[in-house]
């Protein structure tokens, strides 16, 4: 079981490679790091790499009354320069205005909003826990859809809604380079003593927007943690460790992990290591459709002492395990609230809750060896 001073190695580790954005240099550094700390572990590591293409932003900027504010694109939208009055999102001006939120990306009403909406562009100030830039994921990375969508900080908020009001003319110039590139999966097998049973997976994302040391530090925590323990105590099921790259692009790390296995979906059990676990002023909660997987996990947290909450088995979940609930697969998330989500500000030490880290990684490491027996 991991120590205090050992999670904290780790966190510190990544809190250190920059911004871990999918096929960039600090997601390579990640990937490196990561197989590097698995194989000192004792684990035999393979890297499984999956093309896509880079997009990297040239312009991404709005311009209006002597005013110029850069920003970043939604990924999963379209290229664009379009000129014209600005107004509130809904109207009929060219340019639409207003706030988004991070979580918005997993509402049916965002994703209708940008479908039907009336502009040909739009300028949303983002707001998150904090102030900065809070960037929404691409879940439609590889389909562009709606029209072209500037993100910017949320100190933006109140000029963009006064330009809004004066129906200032505004300019919205996106334009982004878009490079063929390969993305790093990170997989260990640890080979179990009945390799006729079904095996279990035991899954994190390790990209992000920034940083994000408490967003993704503590699944990396868990999994290294998992991983340990289950090198230890032989397994009676193969157990599969994958850290994916492509989590903020629509999760196309784990779709090529699932083509590589087809209908591990339901086949497999999965232990999915989510985000903010044990960041800094936010909640812990366990979620799954089976009621003796909730209740075991749950378990396991208590026994550590860590507070959680354990929602209902009809509760979809957002990230990775998404799709294994639809399929109807055998899973458990562990997942958290972080007031810094998919802010550049979520680094060391501030961001991180060590003790609930740590009781979170001793938490899931227990559950692995129950599953894996």
């Amino acid at each position: 079981m991991p120590t205090e001073a050992e999670a904290l190695a780790w966190l510190s580790a990544w809190d250190q490679q920059g911004t871990h954005r999918t096929a960039t240099t600090g997601d390579e550094a990640g990937a490196d790091w990561l197989a590097g700390e698995a194989a000192a572990l004792g684990a035999e590591v393979g890297i499984e790499t999956f093309p896509m293409h880079r997009l990297d932003p040239v312009t991404a900027e709005v311009s209006f009354e002597g005013t110029t504010l850069a920003g970043v694109p939604m990924f999963d939208a379209p290229d664009g320069d379009i000129a014209g009055i600005c107004g509130p999102l809904g109207g009929a001006t060219p340019v639409g205005v207003g706030p988004i939120s991070p979580l918005a990306v997993y509402s049916e009403a965002f994703r209708a909003m940008r479908r039907e909406s009336p502009h040909q562009a739009l300028v949303l100030a983002t707001g998150g826990g904090a102030p900065g830039l809070a960037l929404l994921n691409a879940e439609g990375f590889n389909a562009p859809y709606g029209p072209p969508i500037l993100l910017l900080a949320s100190e933006h908020a109140s000029q963009l809604d006064a330009a809004a009001a004066r129906g200032a003319a505004m300019r919205v110039s996106l334009r982004a380079a878009r490079t063929p590139a390969a993305a790093r999966n990170v997989v260990a097998t640890v080979v179990g003593s009945d390799r006729t049973r079904p095996p279990l997976v035991i899954m994190t994302p390790r990209s992000s927007w920034w940083t994000s040391t408490s967003e993704r530090g503590g699944g990396l925590v868990c999994w290294l943690a998992c991983l340990r323990t289950v090198l230890e105590n032989r397994p009676g099921c193969d157990v599969v460790f994958t850290a994916n790259s492509g989590h903020e692009l629509g999760h196309t790390g784990l779709d090529a992990f699932l083509a590589a296995r087809p209908g591990w979906e339901t086949q497999a059990s999965w232990l999915h290591w989510g985000a903010n676990i044990g960041a800094a002023g936010g909640t812990t909660a366990v979620m799954s459709g089976h009621d003796d997987l909730r209740q075991a996990m749950a378990t396991a947290l208590s026994a550590e002492g860590q507070a959680h909450a354990v929602t209902s088995g009809e509760v979809v979940p957002n990230g990775e395990s998404r799709d294994i609930h639809r399929a109807g697969g055998h899973y458990i998330t562990l997942v958290g609230t972080n007031p810094l989500f998919h802010l550049p500000q979520d680094r060391l030490p501030h961001a991180i809750d060590l003790p609930a880290v740590t009781r979170c990684a001793k938490a899931t490491a227990r559950v692995a060896i129950q599953l894996s027996r």
